[in-house]
């Protein structure tokens, strides 16, 4: 009679080759897709962006009233209003808000073109690359719209400082000291939103789009 041994019968179930569910070139077209998408998502998102602040820019540009609350602020500061001072002011306000706009448009068209590399690309060693380099490309997005506040408040102090010593205005006004540290603290609060904006945004589709790197990583390795 065979003696059964039921060590022996888990040695061997344990040596057996366990076949995977899905093939490592079914599991990278899986990741492929996904990623495809979270890459998509991140255009769609940033086109919106892009198509809102547009649609305010034009909506200001034909309101005649858009400048009046900044130079409201001065007038209070003892700034004289003058037509050169408001035609110097909407310059500056339009040139900012196209500089803006022309890097967000700048970025939505990279999103665009790193989606179509990576939707056409097969090669899996490519496609890794492809991933890395879009993001890149998104942080690049979110460290320079930041960089872009702390740009636009300096630019609004520098000019505010100019008008001061323009029209002779003592430059330590305490009217002046308090609006460059309601600005300083605007500027701060407005870069901790914008943070938190694209950390849970465009840091959920990032996350995801990581562990698929991650994971195509290793199906490369092997």
């Amino acid at each position: 009679m065979y003696d059964f041994n039921l060590d022996d019968f888990k040695k061997t179930w344990q040596e057996q080759d366990v076949q995977s569910k899905y093939a490592a070139s079914e599991i990278s077209e899986m990741l492929h897709k996904k990623s495809r998408n979270y890459v998509k998502y991140i255009f769609w998102i940033s086109l919106a962006e892009f198509l809102l602040f547009f649609c305010l820019g034009i909506f200001y540009i034909f309101q005649s009233e858009s400048n009046s609350s900044f130079l409201e602020l001065l007038r209070k500061l003892g700034v004289q209003e003058t037509p050169e001072l408001q035609q110097s002011f909407e310059k500056l306000y339009l040139s900012l808000k196209l500089v803006s706009l022309i890097i967000t448009a700048y970025f939505v068209v990279q999103f665009y073109l790193n989606y179509k590399k990576i939707k056409v690309q097969d090669n899996l060693k490519l496609l890794i690359l492809q991933i890395v380099k879009f993001r890149k490309t998104v942080n690049a997005f979110i460290f320079i719209n930041i960089f872009l506040i702390f740009a636009f408040t300096g630019v609004l102090t520098g000019f505010v400082f100019h008008i001061f010593s323009e029209q002779n205005i003592a430059l330590t006004h305490p009217k002046l000291i308090g609006f460059i540290v309601g600005l300083i603290f605007t500027t701060l609060l407005a870069i901790v939103l914008i943070w938190l904006y694209y950390k849970i945004v465009y840091g959920i589709i990032m996350r995801k789009l990581g562990r698929n790197l991650e994971e195509l990583r290793k199906i490369e390795e092997e």
